[in-house]
């Protein structure tokens, strides 16, 4: 079995001097598979004393943190998670104040989540987080790092104030970073109790024990009250005991634990599946109608090409299909069936759809009414958004990947190319391919070997209804793989109308800007696309100059050669 991430913590909290406590700390460490899809979550809040319910908000900013990081989605990055549920609470800490008090819950707020082998960290006001790694051969005293920066504005040397903390300002200004972890490093996270009368060197050598964390905590906690700390006292300790498995063996028997299915045919059965039909068959996989002995139902089955049974990626990226389609829910995407029955091969069940890919429903329309095909792009949108919510990219979104069912619906399919925010800030040793979709609908950034995102999506979905309309590519053949800057810069757009005269010019002006070579000038959403496919832009309008316009001195070079032309003509008629 592959290891996974394991730590040990220390934690100590004493109000000190004060009345109460207004610190509050907590740690979450799930064991399913949150544990490596979400993490490991820890946080830190200091109420800010001169508000009446400032330890009601430390506690409630920690818990609802914790509670509610690991309710976000697991296709989600770390990033985006905690900004969201920290904006979510930072809200509800807003709304909390009375009409006649402007801050009535406001606190510091630092958070440090634990996935694979990044260290994420969101940090808002003058709690803070440190990292020390301990003594070694090339670094004989060890090294504490300060991770954060304190949100404060000094006044004067006596004198200073909080400029950013939950709970003051509807916006919310959140430090992130992510740092590579490794085994052995020990994250401490204080309240300014401790920082404020501790320095460096005094909390590196109390952590420089071999004590255990507790222990090393609550000496911590003693040091900063016998140092006269007016305020309440707060260290939580999270050391580093094991990494996930980065050993290629290990993760290589994980993921071929399931054998690849044997050549299947019609009349065959595997786990309660009977073979009707081999409906598709390719390099890659191959697709099998099926009927579920038990329920009667039909079914799609999809098996690995025997071609990859000793490919780690080829397996890693079958299964990681297989998981994406479970967690998209819409009626616009294929649905992946959960199965009740164990598996004894590698293969995973979806809906059967009656119906025609997009491709031949454009063979059997040629040139299609154009409100026609704008609904159709509708549909597409609707369920691109689904992947896009999830911070997944489709990548490989082309009219054989779309299928028109009998109701006119369109679905979704095929999901061997998606990138997945929250898959992909999980480290492994098997080397990760980025799998391009076809070369006429794949977004030219990825064939300039960049980093796409949404807007990637948008090309495609721009090439395809280009296509629909007009029968052929807004570039024809020529974006290849062998793309580069300069070849690129010399691509035009073939504008739309050549093709197909009843094109609208603003309609015409959409398409060219939905799929523009440079994602920078692209449409930045589908919202902003399909108000410009359905409503009329000046601003998309290009009409041609004229002559005298774009060139004047050619307009009258060639305007005085004409006459010249035109008046020697006449006189050799004249004369003759």
């Amino acid at each position: 079995m592959k290891t996974q991430l394991s730590i040990s913590i220390g934690q100590c909290s004493d109000k000190g001097i004060k009345e109460r406590n207004e610190d509050f700390y907590g740690i979450s460490s799930p064991e399913d598979t949150a544990l490596e899809n979400k993490g490991i979550a820890c946080a830190i809040a200091d109420g800010m004393g001169s508000c009446s319910q400032a330890a009601e908000a430390s506690e409630q900013c920690v818990k609802n943190f914790l509670g509610d990081y690991f309710s976000t989605p697991e296709t989600w990055s770390v990033k985006t998670s905690g900004a969201k549920v920290l904006t979510a609470v930072n809200n509800w800490l807003l709304s909390q104040s009375d009409n006649d008090q402007v801050h009535g819950m406001v606190t510091t707020f630092s958070a440090l989540v634990l996935k694979s082998t990044t260290a994420h960290i969101f940090h808002i006001g003058d709690s803070r987080i440190y990292r020390y790694r301990a003594a070694t051969s090339k670094n004989s005293k060890g090294e504490l790092e300060l991770l954060t920066n304190d949100h404060r504005i000094w006044i004067s040397e006596e004198k200073n104030y909080l400029s950013r903390a939950m709970g003051i300002d509807l916006h919310l200004d959140i430090d992130y970073k992510a740092i590579a972890m490794e085994q052995g490093d020990i994250f401490v996270m204080t309240t300014d109790g401790i920082h404020d009368y501790l320095d460096d060197a005094q909390i590196k050598e109390l952590l420089n024990s071999n004590a255990n964390l507790d222990v090393i905590s609550d000496n911590i906690v003693s040091h900063a009250l016998a140092a006269k700390s007016h305020d309440n006292v707060t260290c939580q300790i999270i050391r580093i005991e094991q990494l996930p498995s980065q050993d290629a063996n290990e993760v290589y028997n994980e993921l071929t634990r399931l054998p690849f299915p044997p050549h299947l045919g019609p009349g065959m059965t595997v786990d309660g599946y009977e073979i009707l039909d081999e409906i598709h068959a390719s390099t890659t996989s191959q697709l099998y109608k099926v009927r579920d002995s038990e329920s009667g139902e039909l079914f799609i089955m999809k098996t690995p090409s025997v071609n990859f049974e000793d490919d780690p990626a080829y397996i890693e990226r079958f299964y990681i299909e297989e998981w994406a389609g479970k967690r998209l829910n819409s009626n616009s995407v294929l649905k992946i069936h959960e199965q009740q029955r164990p598996r004894n091969f590698l293969y995973f069940i979806m809906e059967y759809i009656e119906g025609i890919t997009l491709r031949q429903w454009m063979t059997d329309n040629p040139l299609p009414d154009i409100q026609e095909t704008i609904d159709i792009a509708q549909k597409i949108i609707a369920g691109l958004r689904v992947f896009h919510r999830l911070e997944m990219i489709h990548r490989d979104l082309k009219p054989e990947n779309i299928m028109l069912t009998k109701n006119s619906d369109v679905k979704i399919i095929d999901f061997g190319s998606v990138k997945i925010a929250g898959i992909h800030e999980i480290s492994t040793p098997v080397e990760r391919l980025e799998l391009l979709g076809t070369k006429n609908y794949t977004a030219p950034e990825y064939l300039l070997s960049m980093d796409g995102n949404n807007q990637s999506d948008i090309y495609s979905l721009g090439v395809i209804i280009y296509e629909i309309l007009t029968g052929h590519l807004p570039y024809g053949d020529r974006l290849t793989r062998k793309l580069n800057w300069r070849t690129l810069n010399k691509i035009q757009y073939t504008s739309s109308i050549e093709y197909n005269p009843m094109i609208p010019l603003w309609l015409d002006g959409a398409l060219e800007k939905a799929v523009r070579t440079d994602l920078r000038s692209r449409y930045d959403s589908f919202s902003e696309l399909f108000y410009d496919l359905t409503h009329p832009n000046s601003s998309l309008i290009k009409i041609k100059s004229p002559l005298i316009d774009k060139n004047p001195v050619l307009f009258w070079k060639v305007t005085a050669a004409l006459l010249f032309i035109s008046h020697f003509l006449w006189l050799s008629l004249y004369f003759n």
